[in-house]
């Protein structure tokens, strides 16, 4: 839904850089923070996976301690996390983000495809298909993306 000066829209345009559709039709935006930040809108709300804490910026956001190449340290609080950036993703620009915007961001992204019902076993290959073709970058993720429904 677009406001009529066509200065916002409630989520995401479908074709933005790092936008990934949902079988829903919900839209995450992924991105890597190394890279500048997209032309266009910006997050309603951001999710932020890194080892430390990351800069402020100007919309609401979360931030779960994820080191690179890793899985998040607080498994119970990336599972919370997860599951509102899917719920508000309905209504809402949610972004999710790490520093190169592949192996940690395409392993949440994978689990939030879970959450939307993307079976487990097959939510890897559909964010490397219409996210990143190297999204989830390590075996320790693409399985925690496997067993996330076990604990969902």
């Amino acid at each position: 839904m677009t406001e009529d000066h066509g200065t916002t829209t409630a989520t995401w345009q479908p074709t933005a850089p790092g936008v990934l559709r949902l079988p829903s039709g919900r839209l995450v935006r992924g991105r890597g923070l190394r890279r500048p930040l997209p032309e266009g809108d910006v997050p309603h709300l951001g999710f932020y996976l890194l080892g430390k804490q990351p800069p402020e910026v100007p919309w609401e956001w979360r931030w779960l301690r994820w080191p690179d190449f890793r899985l998040p340290s607080d498994r119970e609080r990336a599972r919370t996390l997860l599951r509102e950036a899917w719920e508000r993703s309905a209504g809402e620009r949610v972004e999710v983000a790490c520093g190169g915007g592949r192996g940690r961001t395409g392993t949440a992204l994978a689990c939030i495809a879970v959450l939307d019902g993307v079976p487990a076993a097959e939510a890897v290959s559909y964010v490397r298909t219409h996210y990143d073709r190297h999204a989830v970058e390590t075996p320790w993720q693409r399985r925690y993306v496997a067993r996330f429904a076990d604990h969902s």
